[in-house]
Protein backbone atom coordinates (compact mmCIF):
# COMPACT_ATOMS: atom_id res chain seq x y z
CA UNK A 1 0.00 0.00 0.00
CA UNK A 2 2.76 2.42 0.90
CA UNK A 3 4.65 1.70 -2.31
CA UNK A 4 1.50 2.21 -4.37
CA UNK A 5 0.85 5.55 -2.66
CA UNK A 6 4.42 6.66 -3.25
CA UNK A 7 3.96 6.04 -6.96
CA UNK A 8 0.93 8.34 -6.93
CA UNK A 9 2.16 11.30 -4.85
CA UNK A 10 5.93 10.78 -4.57
CA UNK A 11 7.97 9.21 -1.82
CA UNK A 12 8.41 12.39 0.21
CA UNK A 13 4.63 12.85 0.42
CA UNK A 14 3.89 9.54 2.15
CA UNK A 15 4.75 8.79 5.77
CA UNK A 16 3.99 6.03 8.24
CA UNK A 17 6.33 7.42 10.92
CA UNK A 18 4.74 7.48 14.35
CA UNK A 19 5.47 11.17 14.98
CA UNK A 20 3.87 12.12 11.64
CA UNK A 21 0.75 10.05 12.32
CA UNK A 22 0.32 11.31 15.89
CA UNK A 23 -0.27 14.86 14.64
CA UNK A 24 -3.58 13.69 13.17
CA UNK A 25 -4.66 11.47 16.06
CA UNK A 26 -6.32 14.19 18.15
CA UNK A 27 -7.62 17.74 17.97
CA UNK A 28 -9.05 20.36 20.35
CA UNK A 29 -12.25 18.39 20.98
CA UNK A 30 -13.23 16.07 23.82
CA UNK A 31 -13.25 13.03 21.54
CA UNK A 32 -10.76 10.22 22.16
CA UNK A 33 -7.69 9.99 19.89
CA UNK A 34 -7.42 7.64 16.92
CA UNK A 35 -4.23 6.77 15.06
CA UNK A 36 -4.04 6.59 11.25
CA UNK A 37 -1.79 4.09 9.53
CA UNK A 38 -0.36 6.50 6.98
CA UNK A 39 -0.32 10.17 5.98
CA UNK A 40 -0.54 11.09 2.29
CA UNK A 41 -0.12 14.61 0.88
CA UNK A 42 -1.49 14.98 -2.66
CA UNK A 43 -0.92 18.08 -4.78
CA UNK A 44 -3.62 17.74 -7.46
CA UNK A 45 -7.18 16.53 -7.87
CA UNK A 46 -5.89 13.68 -10.04
CA UNK A 47 -3.65 12.50 -7.20
CA UNK A 48 -6.57 12.70 -4.77
CA UNK A 49 -8.63 10.61 -7.18
CA UNK A 50 -5.93 7.98 -7.49
CA UNK A 51 -5.48 7.72 -3.71
CA UNK A 52 -9.24 7.35 -3.13
CA UNK A 53 -9.44 4.64 -5.81
CA UNK A 54 -6.57 2.79 -4.13
CA UNK A 55 -8.38 2.98 -0.79
CA UNK A 56 -11.43 1.40 -2.44
CA UNK A 57 -9.34 -1.40 -3.90
CA UNK A 58 -7.89 -2.16 -0.45
CA UNK A 59 -10.99 -1.42 1.68
CA UNK A 60 -8.95 1.18 3.56
CA UNK A 61 -10.56 4.15 5.34
CA UNK A 62 -9.65 7.54 3.89
CA UNK A 63 -9.91 10.65 6.09
CA UNK A 64 -9.65 14.00 4.24
CA UNK A 65 -7.97 16.84 6.14
CA UNK A 66 -7.70 20.33 4.67
CA UNK A 67 -7.11 22.39 7.79
CA UNK A 68 -4.31 22.63 10.32
CA UNK A 69 -6.72 23.36 13.18
CA UNK A 70 -9.76 21.29 14.19
CA UNK A 71 -12.20 21.60 17.08
CA UNK A 72 -14.82 18.88 16.71
CA UNK A 73 -13.17 15.53 16.05
CA UNK A 74 -14.27 15.31 12.41
CA UNK A 75 -10.78 14.38 11.18
CA UNK A 76 -9.76 12.01 13.97
CA UNK A 77 -9.53 8.56 12.33
CA UNK A 78 -12.24 6.41 13.89
CA UNK A 79 -11.15 3.21 12.12
CA UNK A 80 -7.50 3.83 11.24
CA UNK A 81 -6.66 4.09 7.55
CA UNK A 82 -5.10 6.91 5.56
CA UNK A 83 -5.03 10.63 6.29
CA UNK A 84 -5.46 12.53 3.02
CA UNK A 85 -3.77 15.82 3.91
CA UNK A 86 -4.83 18.56 1.45
CA UNK A 87 -2.99 21.44 3.13
CA UNK A 88 -0.41 21.47 0.32
CA UNK A 89 -3.17 22.18 -2.19
CA UNK A 90 -3.17 25.91 -1.43
CA UNK A 91 -3.45 27.81 -4.70
CA UNK A 92 -5.68 30.87 -5.13
CA UNK A 93 -6.52 30.41 -8.81
CA UNK A 94 -8.38 33.59 -9.68
CA UNK A 95 -10.19 36.63 -8.33
CA UNK A 96 -13.12 37.47 -10.60
CA UNK A 97 -14.07 41.17 -10.36
CA UNK A 98 -17.13 40.96 -12.60
CA UNK A 99 -18.78 38.20 -10.58
CA UNK A 100 -17.26 39.04 -7.18
CA UNK A 101 -15.92 35.51 -6.94
CA UNK A 102 -12.67 33.86 -5.87
CA UNK A 103 -11.61 30.29 -6.74
CA UNK A 104 -9.14 28.53 -4.47
CA UNK A 105 -8.02 25.10 -3.26
CA UNK A 106 -8.92 23.25 -0.09
CA UNK A 107 -5.66 24.02 1.72
CA UNK A 108 -5.93 27.81 1.44
CA UNK A 109 -6.00 29.33 4.94
CA UNK A 110 -7.92 32.33 6.20
CA UNK A 111 -4.70 34.30 6.52
CA UNK A 112 -3.66 33.54 2.94
CA UNK A 113 -7.05 34.29 1.40
CA UNK A 114 -7.74 37.52 3.28
CA UNK A 115 -4.30 38.85 2.33
CA UNK A 116 -4.75 37.96 -1.35
CA UNK A 117 -8.20 39.54 -1.51
CA UNK A 118 -7.14 42.67 0.34
CA UNK A 119 -4.61 43.43 -2.40
CA UNK A 120 -7.53 43.86 -4.82
CA UNK A 121 -9.93 45.60 -2.47
CA UNK A 122 -12.05 42.57 -1.53
CA UNK A 123 -12.91 40.59 1.58
CA UNK A 124 -14.69 37.38 2.57
CA UNK A 125 -17.81 37.57 4.71
CA UNK A 126 -16.41 35.43 7.51
CA UNK A 127 -17.55 33.72 10.70
CA UNK A 128 -16.45 35.09 14.05
CA UNK A 129 -12.65 34.96 14.43
CA UNK A 130 -11.63 31.85 12.50
CA UNK A 131 -8.02 30.78 13.22
CA UNK A 132 -5.58 32.23 10.70
CA UNK A 133 -4.26 28.79 9.70
CA UNK A 134 -7.64 27.10 9.39
CA UNK A 135 -8.92 26.12 5.94
CA UNK A 136 -11.49 28.55 4.52
CA UNK A 137 -13.14 25.77 2.55
CA UNK A 138 -13.47 23.65 5.70
CA UNK A 139 -15.34 26.38 7.54
CA UNK A 140 -17.82 26.93 4.73
CA UNK A 141 -18.36 23.22 4.18
CA UNK A 142 -19.14 23.00 7.89
CA UNK A 143 -21.68 25.81 7.53
CA UNK A 144 -20.01 28.18 9.97
CA UNK A 145 -22.32 31.15 10.45
CA UNK A 146 -21.06 34.50 9.10
CA UNK A 147 -21.18 37.62 11.28
CA UNK A 148 -22.92 39.49 8.44
CA UNK A 149 -26.69 39.02 8.62
CA UNK A 150 -27.50 40.07 5.03
CA UNK A 151 -29.37 37.30 3.18
CA UNK A 152 -27.09 37.51 0.11
CA UNK A 153 -24.20 35.97 2.06
CA UNK A 154 -26.19 33.10 3.58
CA UNK A 155 -24.93 30.64 0.93
CA UNK A 156 -21.43 31.91 0.08
CA UNK A 157 -20.18 28.70 -1.57
CA UNK A 158 -20.68 28.51 -5.31
CA UNK A 159 -19.62 25.79 -7.75
CA UNK A 160 -16.76 23.48 -6.78
CA UNK A 161 -14.86 20.35 -7.70
CA UNK A 162 -14.92 17.15 -5.69
CA UNK A 163 -13.69 13.61 -5.78
CA UNK A 164 -16.48 11.14 -5.02
CA UNK A 165 -15.75 8.30 -2.55
CA UNK A 166 -15.21 5.93 -5.50
CA UNK A 167 -12.57 8.22 -7.03
CA UNK A 168 -14.46 9.97 -9.84
CA UNK A 169 -13.69 13.66 -10.28
CA UNK A 170 -16.89 15.69 -10.51
CA UNK A 171 -17.66 19.38 -10.99
CA UNK A 172 -20.96 20.90 -10.01
CA UNK A 173 -22.90 24.02 -10.83
CA UNK A 174 -21.67 26.23 -13.63
CA UNK A 175 -18.17 24.77 -13.25
CA UNK A 176 -19.50 21.59 -14.87
CA UNK A 177 -19.74 23.10 -18.36
CA UNK A 178 -17.24 22.25 -21.09
CA UNK A 179 -13.86 24.04 -21.06
CA UNK A 180 -14.28 25.46 -17.57
CA UNK A 181 -12.59 27.71 -16.34
CA UNK A 182 -11.97 29.11 -19.84
CA UNK A 183 -15.68 28.97 -20.65
CA UNK A 184 -18.00 31.97 -20.59
CA UNK A 185 -19.51 30.53 -17.41
CA UNK A 186 -17.38 31.57 -14.45
CA UNK A 187 -18.65 29.20 -11.79
CA UNK A 188 -20.97 31.57 -9.94
CA UNK A 189 -23.97 29.20 -9.89
CA UNK A 190 -23.73 26.29 -7.40
CA UNK A 191 -26.82 24.40 -8.60
CA UNK A 192 -26.73 21.30 -10.81
CA UNK A 193 -26.12 19.45 -12.93
CA UNK A 194 -29.48 17.96 -12.08
CA UNK A 195 -29.39 18.13 -8.28
CA UNK A 196 -28.08 20.68 -5.79
CA UNK A 197 -25.06 18.56 -4.91
CA UNK A 198 -23.47 21.32 -2.87
CA UNK A 199 -26.01 20.79 -0.09
CA UNK A 200 -25.14 17.11 -0.10
CA UNK A 201 -21.49 17.90 0.69
CA UNK A 202 -22.07 20.60 3.32
CA UNK A 203 -21.92 19.35 6.87
CA UNK A 204 -20.92 15.87 5.68
CA UNK A 205 -17.59 15.95 7.56
CA UNK A 206 -15.73 14.36 4.67
CA UNK A 207 -17.98 11.29 4.54
CA UNK A 208 -19.42 12.00 1.08
CA UNK A 209 -16.35 13.02 -0.88
CA UNK A 210 -13.29 15.26 -1.04
CA UNK A 211 -13.80 18.87 -2.16
CA UNK A 212 -10.58 19.96 -3.88
CA UNK A 213 -11.42 23.57 -4.81
CA UNK A 214 -14.35 25.94 -4.59
CA UNK A 215 -15.71 29.25 -5.83
CA UNK A 216 -16.72 31.65 -3.07
CA UNK A 217 -18.63 34.92 -3.03
CA UNK A 218 -16.57 37.96 -2.11
CA UNK A 219 -17.47 41.54 -1.31
CA UNK A 220 -15.78 44.91 -1.75
CA UNK A 221 -14.02 46.36 1.28
CA UNK A 222 -16.35 49.13 2.52
CA UNK A 223 -15.49 52.76 1.90
CA UNK A 224 -17.03 53.78 5.23
CA UNK A 225 -17.45 51.79 8.45
CA UNK A 226 -19.05 52.94 11.67
CA UNK A 227 -19.02 50.66 14.70
CA UNK A 228 -21.70 51.03 17.36
CA UNK A 229 -22.04 49.37 20.76
CA UNK A 230 -25.03 48.95 23.03
CA UNK A 231 -24.88 47.58 26.56
CA UNK A 232 -27.57 44.92 26.97
CA UNK A 233 -29.09 43.68 30.23
CA UNK A 234 -32.21 42.04 28.76
CA UNK A 235 -31.50 39.54 25.96
CA UNK A 236 -35.20 39.21 25.05
CA UNK A 237 -35.50 42.99 24.64
CA UNK A 238 -32.40 43.03 22.43
CA UNK A 239 -33.90 40.31 20.22
CA UNK A 240 -37.10 42.30 19.79
CA UNK A 241 -34.97 45.26 18.73
CA UNK A 242 -33.11 43.11 16.18
CA UNK A 243 -36.43 41.80 14.83
CA UNK A 244 -37.28 45.45 14.17
CA UNK A 245 -34.09 46.64 12.44
CA UNK A 246 -32.48 43.67 10.69
CA UNK A 247 -35.30 42.90 8.20
CA UNK A 248 -34.75 46.51 7.01
CA UNK A 249 -31.14 45.56 6.15
CA UNK A 250 -29.65 47.78 8.82
CA UNK A 251 -26.02 46.92 9.53
CA UNK A 252 -23.38 44.62 8.09
CA UNK A 253 -21.73 42.70 10.95
CA UNK A 254 -24.11 42.26 13.90
CA UNK A 255 -23.14 40.15 16.93
CA UNK A 256 -24.28 39.69 20.52
CA UNK A 257 -21.52 38.68 22.96
CA UNK A 258 -21.70 38.19 26.69
CA UNK A 259 -19.05 39.65 28.98
CA UNK A 260 -16.95 36.44 29.09
CA UNK A 261 -16.64 36.02 25.31
CA UNK A 262 -16.06 39.71 24.66
CA UNK A 263 -13.40 39.86 27.38
CA UNK A 264 -11.67 36.77 25.94
CA UNK A 265 -11.63 38.38 22.48
CA UNK A 266 -10.28 41.83 23.39
CA UNK A 267 -8.09 41.11 26.44
CA UNK A 268 -4.39 41.84 25.96
CA UNK A 269 -2.62 41.04 29.24
CA UNK A 270 -3.60 37.65 30.58
CA UNK A 271 -5.09 36.92 33.05
CA UNK A 272 -5.38 40.37 34.71
CA UNK A 273 -6.85 42.17 31.71
CA UNK A 274 -9.34 39.38 31.10
CA UNK A 275 -10.50 39.28 34.73
CA UNK A 276 -10.93 43.07 34.81
CA UNK A 277 -12.90 43.13 31.58
CA UNK A 278 -15.30 40.31 32.34
CA UNK A 279 -16.06 41.85 35.73
CA UNK A 280 -16.76 45.33 34.31
CA UNK A 281 -18.29 44.71 30.87
CA UNK A 282 -22.11 44.67 30.67
CA UNK A 283 -23.84 41.23 30.73
CA UNK A 284 -24.24 41.43 26.94
CA UNK A 285 -22.87 43.76 24.28
CA UNK A 286 -24.56 44.31 20.93
CA UNK A 287 -22.00 45.17 18.24
CA UNK A 288 -23.45 46.74 15.09
CA UNK A 289 -21.35 47.79 12.09
CA UNK A 290 -22.88 50.15 9.54
CA UNK A 291 -20.99 50.24 6.25
CA UNK A 292 -21.04 52.09 2.95
CA UNK A 293 -19.67 50.08 0.03
CA UNK A 294 -18.71 51.37 -3.42
CA UNK A 295 -21.93 53.03 -4.53
CA UNK A 296 -23.04 56.19 -2.70
CA UNK A 297 -21.57 55.08 0.65
CA UNK A 298 -22.31 58.34 2.51
CA UNK A 299 -26.00 58.18 1.64
CA UNK A 300 -26.29 54.55 2.67
CA UNK A 301 -24.67 55.19 6.05
CA UNK A 302 -26.79 58.30 6.63
CA UNK A 303 -30.00 56.42 5.84
CA UNK A 304 -29.18 53.59 8.23
CA UNK A 305 -28.10 55.93 11.02
CA UNK A 306 -31.31 57.95 10.65
CA UNK A 307 -33.50 54.83 10.81
CA UNK A 308 -31.55 53.52 13.81
CA UNK A 309 -31.94 56.84 15.64
CA UNK A 310 -35.69 56.94 15.02
CA UNK A 311 -36.24 53.37 16.23
CA UNK A 312 -34.20 53.80 19.42
CA UNK A 313 -35.84 57.14 20.21
CA UNK A 314 -39.45 56.16 19.56
CA UNK A 315 -39.70 52.39 20.09
CA UNK A 316 -36.71 50.92 21.95
CA UNK A 317 -35.69 53.59 24.43
CA UNK A 318 -33.58 51.19 26.52
CA UNK A 319 -31.16 50.67 23.60
CA UNK A 320 -28.42 53.31 23.64
CA UNK A 321 -25.79 53.17 20.90
CA UNK A 322 -22.40 54.85 21.03
CA UNK A 323 -19.13 54.44 19.17
CA UNK A 324 -17.56 53.09 22.37
CA UNK A 325 -18.80 51.36 25.50
CA UNK A 326 -18.53 53.74 28.45
CA UNK A 327 -15.33 53.00 30.33
CA UNK A 328 -13.72 51.13 27.43
CA UNK A 329 -12.03 53.75 25.21
CA UNK A 330 -10.75 52.59 21.83
CA UNK A 331 -12.97 49.50 21.71
CA UNK A 332 -14.51 50.59 18.40
CA UNK A 333 -11.16 50.74 16.61
CA UNK A 334 -10.18 47.43 18.16
CA UNK A 335 -13.28 45.38 17.37
CA UNK A 336 -13.65 46.09 13.63
CA UNK A 337 -10.34 44.43 12.59
CA UNK A 338 -11.30 41.47 14.79
CA UNK A 339 -14.54 41.08 12.83
CA UNK A 340 -12.80 41.37 9.46
CA UNK A 341 -9.58 39.41 10.02
CA UNK A 342 -8.82 35.86 11.18
CA UNK A 343 -7.44 35.24 14.68
CA UNK A 344 -3.67 35.63 14.32
CA UNK A 345 -2.35 35.00 17.84
CA UNK A 346 -0.66 31.69 18.56
CA UNK A 347 -3.23 30.59 21.15
CA UNK A 348 -6.83 30.61 19.94
CA UNK A 349 -9.00 33.11 21.78
CA UNK A 350 -11.23 30.45 23.33
CA UNK A 351 -8.22 28.62 24.76
CA UNK A 352 -6.31 31.55 26.28
CA UNK A 353 -8.10 31.46 29.62
CA UNK A 354 -7.99 27.81 30.75
CA UNK A 355 -6.07 26.11 27.95
CA UNK A 356 -9.09 24.34 26.48
CA UNK A 357 -12.72 24.96 25.59
CA UNK A 358 -15.76 23.12 24.28
CA UNK A 359 -18.43 25.02 22.36
CA UNK A 360 -22.02 23.90 21.91
CA UNK A 361 -23.76 25.73 19.06
CA UNK A 362 -27.14 25.33 17.39
CA UNK A 363 -29.78 27.19 15.37
CA UNK A 364 -32.84 28.61 17.10
CA UNK A 365 -35.62 31.17 16.96
CA UNK A 366 -34.16 34.49 18.17
CA UNK A 367 -37.07 34.98 20.57
CA UNK A 368 -36.19 31.64 22.22
CA UNK A 369 -32.55 32.48 22.96
CA UNK A 370 -33.26 33.61 26.58
CA UNK A 371 -34.93 30.25 27.21
CA UNK A 372 -31.76 28.42 26.19
CA UNK A 373 -29.67 30.63 28.49
CA UNK A 374 -31.94 29.59 31.39
CA UNK A 375 -31.56 25.91 30.47
CA UNK A 376 -27.77 26.19 30.46
CA UNK A 377 -27.90 27.97 33.82
CA UNK A 378 -29.80 25.05 35.34
CA UNK A 379 -27.56 22.37 33.78
CA UNK A 380 -24.35 24.19 34.74
CA UNK A 381 -25.51 24.49 38.37
CA UNK A 382 -26.17 20.76 38.46
CA UNK A 383 -22.53 20.10 37.48
CA UNK A 384 -21.06 22.79 39.70
CA UNK A 385 -19.90 24.90 36.75
CA UNK A 386 -20.26 28.66 37.47
CA UNK A 387 -22.63 30.42 35.05
CA UNK A 388 -20.39 33.49 35.17
CA UNK A 389 -17.60 31.39 33.58
CA UNK A 390 -19.59 30.42 30.47
CA UNK A 391 -19.02 32.25 27.20
CA UNK A 392 -22.21 33.08 25.28
CA UNK A 393 -22.56 34.30 21.71
CA UNK A 394 -25.72 34.93 19.69
CA UNK A 395 -25.37 35.43 15.94
CA UNK A 396 -28.38 36.70 13.97
CA UNK A 397 -28.89 34.89 10.65
CA UNK A 398 -30.45 36.39 7.52
CA UNK A 399 -32.00 39.54 8.98
CA UNK A 400 -32.86 37.73 12.23
CA UNK A 401 -34.91 35.04 10.51
CA UNK A 402 -33.04 32.74 12.89
CA UNK A 403 -29.95 32.88 15.05
CA UNK A 404 -27.02 30.74 16.07
CA UNK A 405 -26.65 30.36 19.82
CA UNK A 406 -23.28 29.24 21.15
CA UNK A 407 -22.22 28.35 24.68
CA UNK A 408 -18.53 27.86 25.41
CA UNK A 409 -17.30 25.93 28.44
CA UNK A 410 -13.70 26.67 29.40
CA UNK A 411 -11.56 24.05 31.15
CA UNK A 412 -8.04 22.75 31.76
CA UNK A 413 -7.47 19.90 29.27
CA UNK A 414 -4.64 18.57 31.46
CA UNK A 415 -7.10 17.91 34.27
CA UNK A 416 -8.84 14.56 33.94
CA UNK A 417 -11.48 15.64 36.44
CA UNK A 418 -12.31 18.90 34.64
CA UNK A 419 -12.41 17.17 31.27
CA UNK A 420 -14.87 14.58 32.58
CA UNK A 421 -17.12 17.29 34.03
CA UNK A 422 -17.16 19.26 30.77
CA UNK A 423 -17.87 16.11 28.75
CA UNK A 424 -20.87 15.22 30.93
CA UNK A 425 -22.08 18.84 31.03
CA UNK A 426 -21.82 19.10 27.24
CA UNK A 427 -23.89 15.97 26.63
CA UNK A 428 -26.57 16.77 29.21
CA UNK A 429 -26.86 20.33 27.93
CA UNK A 430 -27.31 19.09 24.36
CA UNK A 431 -30.11 16.73 25.41
CA UNK A 432 -31.90 19.45 27.37
CA UNK A 433 -31.54 22.04 24.62
CA UNK A 434 -32.72 19.63 21.94
CA UNK A 435 -35.84 18.83 23.93
CA UNK A 436 -36.68 22.56 23.81
CA UNK A 437 -36.29 22.83 20.04
CA UNK A 438 -32.60 23.58 19.55
CA UNK A 439 -31.61 22.54 16.02
CA UNK A 440 -28.12 21.05 15.81
CA UNK A 441 -27.10 21.45 12.16
CA UNK A 442 -23.60 20.13 12.80
CA UNK A 443 -23.83 16.81 14.64
CA UNK A 444 -20.27 16.41 15.88
CA UNK A 445 -18.96 13.53 17.96
CA UNK A 446 -21.34 12.53 20.71
CA UNK A 447 -24.10 14.70 19.28
CA UNK A 448 -24.39 12.49 16.20
CA UNK A 449 -26.10 9.57 17.96
CA UNK A 450 -28.44 11.92 19.85
CA UNK A 451 -29.57 13.61 16.66
CA UNK A 452 -29.78 10.68 14.27
CA UNK A 453 -31.61 8.50 16.80
CA UNK A 454 -34.39 11.11 16.79
CA UNK A 455 -34.69 11.15 12.98
CA UNK A 456 -35.03 7.50 11.99
CA UNK A 457 -36.46 7.96 8.49
CA UNK A 458 -33.93 10.68 7.62
CA UNK A 459 -31.09 8.57 8.96
CA UNK A 460 -32.19 5.56 6.91
CA UNK A 461 -32.39 7.68 3.75
CA UNK A 462 -28.93 9.12 4.43
CA UNK A 463 -27.47 5.63 4.87
CA UNK A 464 -28.96 4.56 1.55
CA UNK A 465 -27.37 7.57 -0.15
CA UNK A 466 -24.05 6.80 1.49
CA UNK A 467 -24.19 3.30 0.04
CA UNK A 468 -24.80 4.69 -3.45
CA UNK A 469 -21.91 7.15 -3.37
CA UNK A 470 -19.56 5.20 -1.07
CA UNK A 471 -20.46 1.50 -1.45
CA UNK A 472 -17.39 0.32 0.50
CA UNK A 473 -17.74 2.96 3.24
CA UNK A 474 -14.12 4.07 2.93
CA UNK A 475 -14.65 7.82 3.25
CA UNK A 476 -14.16 8.91 6.89
CA UNK A 477 -16.20 6.08 8.44
CA UNK A 478 -17.39 6.47 12.01
CA UNK A 479 -18.78 10.00 11.64
CA UNK A 480 -22.42 11.09 11.39
CA UNK A 481 -24.54 7.93 11.24
CA UNK A 482 -22.04 5.89 9.23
Amino acid sequence: MKEALEKIVGKKNVSDAKEAREKYSRDMSLLPPGMPEMVVKPKTSEEVSAVVKLCNENNTPCVPVSSKIHFNGCTIPKQGGIILDLTGMNKVFEIDDANRRVRFEAGVSWKQLTQELEKKGYRVIMPLLPPAERSVLTDFLERETPTNTVYDYGEPMQSFELVWPTGEIFRLGSASVNNYPDSTSKGANPSGPGLDFYRFLQGAQGTMGVVTWTNLKIESIPKIDKVYFAAIDDLAYAQEFLYRILPRRIGQEVVLLNNVDLAAIVAEDWPDDFDRLRNTLPPWTLVLVISGLLRRPEEKVAYEEKFLAEVTKNEFKQIHFSDNLPGFPGLGKKILPLLRKPWSKEVYWKNQWRGGSQSLSFIAKPSSSPVYVSIIEDIAARFGYPMEDIGMYVQPIEHNRACQVEFTFFYDPESVEETAVISALYRNAAVALMSEGAFFTRPYGELASLIYDKAASYTEALKRLKKVFDPKNVMNPGNLCF
